[in-house]
């Protein structure tokens, strides 16, 4: 399977820093373009990995072009239905789970990219589907896969009475198919509009029905995963829900684009339950960065949803908050930066965004100091406007690229 080899050796390399990626990426999409390549489920797994690369090399293009290439080929094998799994698995547990996993990768990631880009629809949440769903992680790299189970019955679950607890990467899936609801959702024109309460209703019972062995993504010292990203989709669909309606003024950050267009936000007072929501799930998102684990071995799709936390809080940031408001905001900030920095060392559209969040800080900071001054914070001691804008000083040279 050259193709497919080829795919793997193109995703690797973003982790060698002497590897030829783009010359790794041609042989790829030479394979994958040959006459010869055979159109089964390995080769939709190649598409699938040519995906993920050039999404992270902000090839957004390309690499709609191969994630269309990926579903055509699966729903013309039958990916999506349940007997794909045993009709190709050899009469292996393992290579049905991985045909299985293959499908739900291909739905998440197209999810995804229609969430974090907002420039594509979400396709396969269009299409039937009756594939098991897929077992724990450590079930399978043991190969000790348990009977899977129906994503009718994950539905079911909170209603039959059993107490199952689900693979993290069901909680996956199901944050994502929330994710759908949000993008199927027409253009509100009110905040009060009952289907954003419908929508927002589906988020906060995800959150309040995970088990309570599926609350934590690091417990004894080890990560989940799976779970870092359902929270991470969760939280990012918060901001996505309720950020048009929250009358936090976006404008500040109008050039950071790289994940998504910007779409304006009307300013206004903030007090009200949509600005709350966006904020704590900025909060939410900053603390999924603090927690001590490698942020390169996150998924690339990270870099977009800090992107979103980070037009949350430098637009809090750009209110102009009285110093003894806004320390938390910056350093949430900070956090963002330096998770931006960190995952820039292996995916190419962290750099770009990173130095987008960076000019909108420096533009911030130059009004902060603007309107102190000017007199803005001349209710409050010299000590305090002396000692904040010293603090943005340090957060502004941090925000610095190497």
């Amino acid at each position: 399977m050259p193709h497919l080899l080829a795919a793997i050796r193109y995703l690797g390399s973003f982790y060698v820093q002497s590897a030829p990626t783009s010359l790794l990426a041609e042989e790829a999409i030479h394979q994958l373009s040959a006459p010869l390549c055979p159109r089964d489920g390995f080769t939709v797994q190649a598409n699938l990995l040519m995906v993920i690369g050039l999404d992270g090399s902000s090839e957004l293009k390309r690499a709609s072009a191969f994630l269309t290439q990926a579903e055509e080929i699966a729903l013309e094998i039958g990916m999506n239905q349940r007997e794909f799994a045993s009709l190709n698995g050899e009469g292996l547990p393992v290579l049905e789970e991985s045909w299985r996993r293959t499908w739900w990768e291909l739905f998440v990631v197209d999810g995804m990219i229609a969430g974090m880009h907002q420039q594509s629809s979400f396709w396969l949440n269009q299409v039937s589907s009756t594939v098991l769903l897929p077992c724990d992680e450590h079930e399978y790299m043991t190969g000790n896969i348990p009977r899977p189970r129906s994503l009718e019955e994950f539905n079911d679950s909170d209603f039959s009475g059993d107490d199952v607890v689900f693979s993290s990467f069901t909680y996956r899936i199901s944050a994502i198919i929330n994710l759908s609801r949000i993008l199927n959702l027409p253009k509100v024109g009110f905040p009060d509009d009952p289907a954003i309460a419908r929508t927002d209703a589906y988020l906060v019972n995800w959150t309040l029905h995970l088990p309570p062995t599926r609350r934590l993504v690091l417990e004894e010292g080890k990560a989940d995963e799976m779970l870092f990203q359902a929270q991470m989709i969760t939280n990012a669909s918060t901001i996505l829900l309720h950020k048009q309606h929250s009358r936090l003024d976006t404008s500040v950050a109008r050039s950071i684009n790289s994940c998504a267009p910007h779409e304006g936000v009307a300013g206004g007072p903030t007090d009200n339950i949509h600005a709350a929501k966006v904020i704590q799930a900025a909060k939410n998102i900053s603390e999924l960065i603090a927690l001590p684990l490698p942020l390169l071995k996150h998924t690339h799709f990270f870099t977009c949803v800090i992107t979103l936390a980070s037009i949350v809080d430098l637009s809090c940031w750009a209110a102009l908050l009285p110093p003894s408001q806004d320390e938390a905001l910056k350093q949430r900030i900070r956090l963002y930066t330096g998770a931006q920095k960190a995952m820039a060392a292996v995916w190419p559209s962290a750099q770009k965004v990173q130095k987008q969040v960076k000019d909108v800080a420096q533009e911030v900071f130059s009004s902060r100091r603007l309107a102190a001054e000017e007199g803005f914070w001349n209710r409050f001691t010299e000590d305090d406007m002396m000692s904040s804008l010293a603090e943005d000083e340090i957060i502004i040279n941090g925000f610095q690229l190497t």
